[in-house]
């Protein structure tokens, strides 16, 4: 990286690299993607972002809470704090690399395949995997209110271990 940044918004993500939708030329080599992606995504690859990014998208698609990428991090002698980890997967977020799933508004996952795709969440042992069909839709669709338009659907199915 340059000593000429481009000028940054206040979350960190280049508003021109974001508008240009630059597409990271990935290599499989863990390290070199997550510094294309981040650079791609418009944002700086620091220190933190590279550890934290290369946990999230070195083991393929995953559902991770802020909590249990900071175990991870703690486990892999990655010195950053909550915070830091909960700041860098708001703006991985905000800038397209990671799709947020709300169960029952009090658990939060991160989920690193940004498709179009519902969710199963296993209650018994507290696990979001991926619904498997790709052609799942909904049957009716409510009104939508004067002013808005649908941004995203978010189905998640609870399921739980019968008795």
């Amino acid at each position: 990286m340059n000593d000429q940044a481009s000028p940054l918004n206040d979350d960190g993500i280049d508003p021109a690299a974001r508008a240009a939708g630059h597409q990271p030329a990935l290599t499989g080599c863990p390290w070199h993607d997550v510094n294309e992606m981040l650079q791609a995504a418009g944002l700086r690859p620091t220190r933190q972002r590279m550890a934290l990014g290369w946990l999230l998208f070195g083991k393929g698609a995953r559902h991770l809470t802020a909590e249990m990428l900071y175990e991870e991090a703690t486990l892999a002698k990655v010195p950053v704090s909550l915070a830091t980890v909960y700041n860098t997967l708001n703006q991985l977020t905000d800038a397209g690399l990671l799709r947020q799933v709300s169960v029952d508004g009090t658990k939060t996952y991160f989920d690193t395949n940004v498709t179009a795709h519902h969710h199963f969440y296993l209650e018994n042992n507290h696990e979001l995997v991926d619904i498997p069909d790709p052609h799942l839709v909904l049957s009716k669709m409510p009104d939508v209110p004067e002013g808005y338009e649908i941004a995203r659907i978010d189905m998640v199915v609870r399921l739980r271990k019968k008795r």
